[in-house]
């Protein structure tokens, strides 16, 4: 019998009637059938059948859900079919974000995954291919946007009804294995705020990382073996701005750490230092103080007492003292910090200037003006000299003793001086954060401040 164009017209017609006419499904059916040599009516039957599997097993869903859910349960097997390597990672992507799975993300966990991973992340090629069978499917976009760079390459993305369906219908059991996998290759591709456009990178990962937090708080009772993964997870949180979830992160490193290593062990001691970094930040001073002396103590037992980490928590604990108000005990852990670094380091290492700076903020604090003023000049030079000049406006210490030298013009009564630093730190800060972040808008009320005052000049 041959069909006529009204009757394929009528098919097609009656599977739009089927899917309630809802875009998403009806684009998850075209691509199937643009991928595979099967009739409108056929399609249909299948749909039918898959439809009233799911009316068994789930009773409970929607029509709304059941119609998505039974037209990408169709795909899903004709991948798995075509390609088992997409199938899995279709359930792999379940512990990521939805939006902007790249390929060099993957490929953190390249040495430490199973062997279909590492095929899978073997280079660029295949894992373009792999992703583009469930591309072709309508599972996956690629996404419109280049990323091309130091932040790595273009990625893909996944509509949120999909995603959710990947989570609680194909991974509705938790895969411990593929949650750790994930969470191994967010944790390990967590940059330096030294490398070079390490705040775009950051942006990239860090609702991935939220993903990550909310499967080992909620369902990962242990994470034995992933210390430094969570750890770094930690880190990426602190500098983010999230709080909350860095808290969650580094305790839980701690807790790893301790039992696997012991209470002194130095990267157990690299977690506690972490800790009182963010307590501090949170205002809780008193338990910042705590932390740090434990660090410190640490150590000094491990490394002696001029060895860099023992003197980067020197630093941390002059922070804390000027922060309570202890001027006098923080000039004596910032000095002792700058011996040591300058023997470790030399003059102008960043760490070093790190502290120079901070020294800065504390003598404007003592109302010593013109030292501050020098150790500002000092750190900046530093800065500029020891990071390329395309980056060193993206350095976070350097943005630190920018931000300070403006505050300090200005209440010299440097107020042109002051505005072009505030605007060269506005810069950086837009750049690295974004406009919303809390610095970004510290640095724009103080440039409003200095015209509302009509010191402009």
């Amino acid at each position: 019998m041959i069909m006529t164009n009204h009757s394929i017209d009528g098919d097609a017609v009656e599977l739009a009637k089927e899917l309630d006419g809802l875009p998403l499904a009806l684009s998850t059916a075209g691509a199937y059938l643009n991928n595979v040599a099967m009739s409108f009516i056929e399609y249909l039957r299948m749909y039918r059948e898959s439809w009233a599997r799911l009316q068994k097993t789930t009773p409970a869903l929607l029509s709304y859900d059941r119609t998505l859910y039974s037209t990408w349960a169709i795909s899903y097997t004709q991948v798995q079919r075509q390609s088992p390597t997409s199938a899995i990672l279709l359930r792999l992507w379940a512990y990521f974000d939805n939006d902007d799975l790249w390929f060099e993300l993957l490929r953190e966990g390249h040495s430490g995954g199973p062997q279909w991973f590492r095929e899978l992340t073997e280079d660029m090629i295949r894992f373009n291919t792999v992703v583009r069978v469930l591309s072709d499917y309508g599972l996956v976009d690629v996404n419109t946007t280049s990323r091309e760079g130091e932040a790595g390459s273009r990625g893909y993305s996944m509509h949120g009804c999909v995603h959710s369906w990947t989570r609680h219908v194909l991974n509705e059991v938790l895969d411990i294995d593929m949650a750790r996998l994930a969470m191994r290759c967010v944790g390990l591709h967590v940059p330096h705020d030294t490398e070079r456009g390490y705040w775009l990178v950051q942006r990239r990962l860090i609702l991935h990382a939220a993903r990550c937090r909310t499967m080992i708080v909620d369902r990962l009772s242990t994470v034995e073996g992933d210390e430094l993964i969570l750890h770094h997870l930690g880190d990426l949180f602190l500098d983010q701005g999230w709080h909350s979830d860095a808290e969650a992160m580094y305790e839980r490193a701690l807790r790893g750490k301790e039992k696997a290593w012991g209470l002194e062990h130095t990267s157990t001691l690299d977690t506690v230092n972490n800790l009182g970094i963010l307590y501090k930040n949170q205002g809780r001073l008193s338990d910042a103080e705590a932390i740090y002396e434990r660090a410190l103590q640490g150590y000094e037992k491990a490394w002696g007492l001029e060895h860099t980490s023992t003197l980067n928590t020197v630093n941390n604990l002059g922070n804390l003292y000027a922060d309570q108000g202890r001027l006098s005990d923080a000039e004596a852990m910032y000095e002792r910090a700058l011996r040591g670094k300058e023997k470790a380091w030399g003059l102008e290492h960043t760490s070093t200037l790190d502290t120079v700076n901070n020294l800065g903020l504390l003598y404007a604090d003592q109302g010593r003006l013109s030292d501050a003023e020098a150790m500002y000049e000092r750190a900046l030079q530093g800065y500029e000299k020891a990071i390329s000049h395309d980056q060193v406006d993206t350095y976070i210490p350097a943005l630190n003793t920018i931000q300070n030298f403006a505050i300090l013009r200005a209440e010299r009564g440097r107020v042109s001086e002051a505005r072009a630093l505030y605007l060269r730190c506005q810069a950086g800060l837009k750049v690295v954060f974004g406009v919303q972040h809390d610095r970004y808008r510290e640095v724009t009320s103080a440039l409003e401040s200095l015209n509302t005052a009509g010191n402009v000049v």
